[in-house]
């Protein structure tokens, strides 16, 4: 097994690092870049894109045709870890969520047509995206089956009518993938649809507020009530809805992984001068023996699920959905990110707790990591029926 990289791949991610280093990083300490929600402001995000792009670190998850670098998946993990040691990281490269998984369903399963309508605008980084599928209770949730929303044939058109919350990116959002109920199938029950924020029949109720802070365009909670999509802005055929969530979230699920391992990465590294130099006791922190352990803990978790991600990502540039291995990525990491976080807060004190650092605005974003795209319970029960199904087999190499 070799986990070294490609000379390519290791000069994107040497790259990124500096370019994270010396142009994103410096922007958090300047409350006038931040917007209304903690986020990166427009028009600094504007100005640092434009740089990306000229730097040749565009989309990287996009073929060099339709402007982006190619890089395999395996390649994204290493880079995207990189991309998030800042907070305003991933977007300023066009790849935060959920435009990047968006893009990488939309170039896997749309027509041509479709991929220069909806995919190329998201691409240009000239609009941005979201995917609706989450249902206020009784709707669905981790479980497509139970979706409300429906989609009826009439004519060349489909009618959409329900509810849908929590949609990421909403707000600023202008191409969606929908999701909607199409017939009672249990299994092709559901179809995948594109439209524009500028079609008449939806609305959004409004923007939930949460805890943490947002992507842009928030979490949003819309109705549709008549909106018709033609039928030529279907995602692959009549009751394969399910199997576009699955591709998609397959994917999704382990960039999530790959950004937030990068994230916890630079928790750790807001400790390090800090612990060197701080003195308690007639010792610096890192002579402590309790601070090594808390250091040394999280350090080798961070090192578990890279290479849990990287090892899914592997499985899925080979052709497989490696579901169990993204399963499993997703839970240590996101459990990973909440702990690295809670323990750079610890060892920084008061000052770890405040806005003098990043570490609040961490902390208060991990909370979600274990919720989206499937909760770790809910991974834990997809893993526990392969294991019975699977047997010792669960356990096999490639």
């Amino acid at each position: 097994m070799d986990f070294s990289l490609t000379p390519e791949i290791e000069d994107y991610r040497l790259r990124i690092r500096d370019f994270v280093d010396t142009r994103i990083i410096p922007l958090e300490a300047d409350r006038g870049n931040y917007d209304e929600h903690d986020n990166i402001a427009l028009d600094v995000l504007e100005e640092i894109r434009a740089e990306a792009k000229a730097a040749g670190l565009w989309a990287l998850q996009m073929p060099v045709e339709r402007g982006g670098q190619g890089l395999p998946i395996a390649g994204l993990a290493a880079c995207y870890e990189e991309m998030n040691r800042s907070i305003f990281g991933p977007v300023c490269f066009n790849s935060a969520a959920p435009d990047d998984g968006n893009m990488i369903v939309l170039e896997r399963i749309g027509t041509d047509a479709q991929k220069d309508r909806w995919l190329q605008p998201i691409v240009d980084g000239a609009v941005r995206s979201s995917f609706a599928m989450t249902e206020p209770a009784p709707g669905s949730g981790s479980d497509p089956s139970m979706m409300l929303t429906t989609a009826e044939k009439r004519g060349g058109s489909w009618v959409i009518n329900g509810r849908k919350w929590f949609i990421t990116g909403a707000g600023e959002a202008r191409h969606f993938i929908l999701v909607a109920r199409t017939s009672d199938d249990s299994r092709k029950g559901l179809t995948a649809f594109l439209f524009d924020a500028e079609q008449p029949g939806w609305e959004i109720i409004r923007r939930v507020p949460i805890m943490g802070p947002e992507e842009h365009g928030g979490h949003c909670e819309i109705r549709f009530d008549g909106l018709e999509i033609p039928d030529d802005n279907r995602l692959l055929g009549v009751g394969d809805g399910l199997k576009v969530t699955q591709i998609r979230l397959g994917t999704a699920r382990l960039t999530h992984c790959m950004r937030w391992t990068g994230m916890a990465k630079r928790a750790l590294e807001e400790c390090f001068d800090y612990v060197r130099e701080r003195k308690a006791f007639g010792e610096t922190l890192d002579r402590h023996e309790g601070v090594q352990w808390l250091l040394g803990e999280a350090a080798m978790q961070i090192e578990i699920g890279r290479l849990l991600t990287m090892r899914a990502a592997v499985k899925l540039d080979s052709g497989d959905f490696a579901r169990k291995e993204v399963s499993m990525a997703k839970i240590v990491v996101s459990e990973t990110l909440h702990k690295a976080v809670d323990t750079a807060i610890q060892l920084r004190g008061a000052r770890g707790y405040s806005k003098d650092t990043p570490l609040e605005w961490m902390y208060r974003y991990a909370r979600q990591a274990r919720l989206v795209d499937g909760s770790s319970e809910t991974h834990k029960m997809v893993l526990s029926r392969q294991l019975l199904d699977e047997g010792l087999d669960f356990w096999n190499w490639d």
